[in-house]
């Protein structure tokens, strides 16, 4: 079982870099609302709870293979023990802290900085398919380049990297088509040298689980999407798509 801040204290040895979670509590009425309807809000929580764990064991393993230490942050703070439960025992877990988005993410990047990270790696936990050579490589690009971006498929980005706090970065609102586009246009105002990545996508609406569809077959996605399929398949939330998925039948649980 994971443990929180209190009980693991701020040290983060010697690791040099931050892989950080934002992660919601998976309560019903507050997380993928925009897939009520077809799905209920009872059923978007639970589709949520198994995209969120799929995420951090996936990025517990991402981050022992990379040397980095995991860190889950938590909105709202009252669900850190909840999300404590469900993280693999490497990671640390942190209460959010700020009113919007663009503050919290500002904040956990300072404290990221402030416990000595100097690679600091933010994802989102409705991006399944980003895969572990998408994070490597921004590490890797990280070395020679300020301010590292994953796009996602409807103008905002699944992964983004600093090397330091970037004072004003997220200051835009953060769930627009343009987030991705103003975000970068801010780096380059702070000169930020920026590097952008190979694409990922979110699961926000219940057309995008036509891309995870496609990628059903892929050799990586069904190890980094073990819980989300199954519980796709168990529900048969493929037949809400607006468009049959060809074979949809092979997808059976």
């Amino acid at each position: 079982m994971s443990r929180t801040v209190a009980e693991t204290g701020t040290q983060t040895g010697t690791q040099t870099g931050w892989l950080v979670v934002l992660a919601k509590a998976p309560r019903a009425g507050q997380v993928k609302t925009r897939m009520v309807p077809p799905l209920t809000p009872a059923q978007a929580a639970e589709l949520y709870a198994s995209l969120l764990e799929d995420v951090l064991r996936a990025t517990a393993r991402f981050a022992c293979d990379l040397g980095l230490h995991p860190v889950v942050s938590v909105n709202p703070p009252d669900a850190c023990a909840e999300i404590a439960r469900m993280a693999p025992a490497p990671f640390r877990v942190v209460a959010q802290r700020g009113g919007s988005l663009s503050e919290r993410m500002t904040w956990v990047v300072r404290e990221a900085a402030a416990s000595g990270a100097t690679r600091i790696l933010l994802r989102g936990s409705d991006s399944p398919a980003l895969g572990g050579q998408i994070v490597a490589h921004a590490l890797r690009d990280l070395e020679t380049s300020d301010l590292v971006v994953c796009p996602d498929l409807d103008g905002g980005y699944s992964l983004i990297g600093l090397r330091r706090p970037a004072s004003g970065l997220f200051d835009q609102p953060m769930s627009t088509r343009t987030v991705l586009d103003d975000t970068l246009a801010r780096a380059a105002e702070l000169g930020l040298r920026t590097r952008i990545q190979a694409p990922s996508f979110d699961l926000d609406t219940i057309e995008d689980l036509r891309p995870l569809a496609d990628l059903r077959f892929h050799p990586d996605t069904p190890d980094l999407c073990k819980n989300t399929l199954a519980y796709i398949d168990r529900h048969d939330l493929w037949r809400y798509l607006s468009r049959p998925i060809p074979g949809r039948g092979a997808f059976s649980a």
